[in-house]
């Protein structure tokens, strides 16, 4: 029922589409640029639902209130604090070698505030697992979600993180003035 909702809303609603499609392996990295509204949760949970993928997310621990936190859990959320010197990084390394099938969708701006320069847990998450990333650009302008080809991180940390943003460049998210 979620699937045939989610397709009315995204492809006759919204008039959107949606380019490339997920690799059919059980570990990646989705890291969603831009992150500049709220509404990008639900073109993400529509996309996945459309194209019946298991993919997870983290919310900021303050996001998983009494009253909603049990919505954000079964749409496959997970929450983190980010607070003091905790490392997110390894503590996500660690769900993910908790899982045989494990998929997270990650915002590398880490705000949807304008950022001129993406935060690298994400990368170093993808690294660490030896599992690739797979960019994915929430285009509002064109009204198109790109799921672009896996990225796999090599010894070049520098040239690949420049690689990574050259991929969302100029592509405007929902807020115009903070796209990336």
């Amino acid at each position: 029922m979620f699937h045939f909702l989610s397709k009315k809303i995204y492809y006759d609603l919204m008039n959107w589409k949606i380019v490339g499609s997920f690799p059919s392996i059980p570990k990646y990295v989705v890291a969603v640029v831009p992150h500049t509204s709220w509404l990008d949760f639900f073109v993400g949970i529509m996309v996945r639902s459309i194209l019946r993928e298991s993919i997870n997310f983290v919310g900021k621990k303050e996001l998983f209130t009494p009253l909603t936190a049990w919505i954000f859990r079964s749409l496959g959320g997970a929450p983190i604090d980010r607070s003091g010197n905790k490392n997110s990084v390894e503590s996500i390394i660690a769900v993910f070698n908790a899982h045989q099938k494990f998929r997270i969708a990650l915002a590398p701006e880490g705000t949807r505030r304008k950022v001129d320069k993406l935060r690298s847990g994400y990368y170093f998450i993808a690294k660490g697992l030896k599992i690739p990333i797979v960019p994915v650009s929430f285009d509002y302008e064109n009204k198109q979600v790109v799921v672009h080809p896996n990225f796999y991180p090599s010894q070049n940390e520098q040239k690949d993180l420049d690689s990574l943003e050259n991929i969302f460049k100029g592509v405007v998210g929902f807020d115009k003035k903070k796209s990336f």
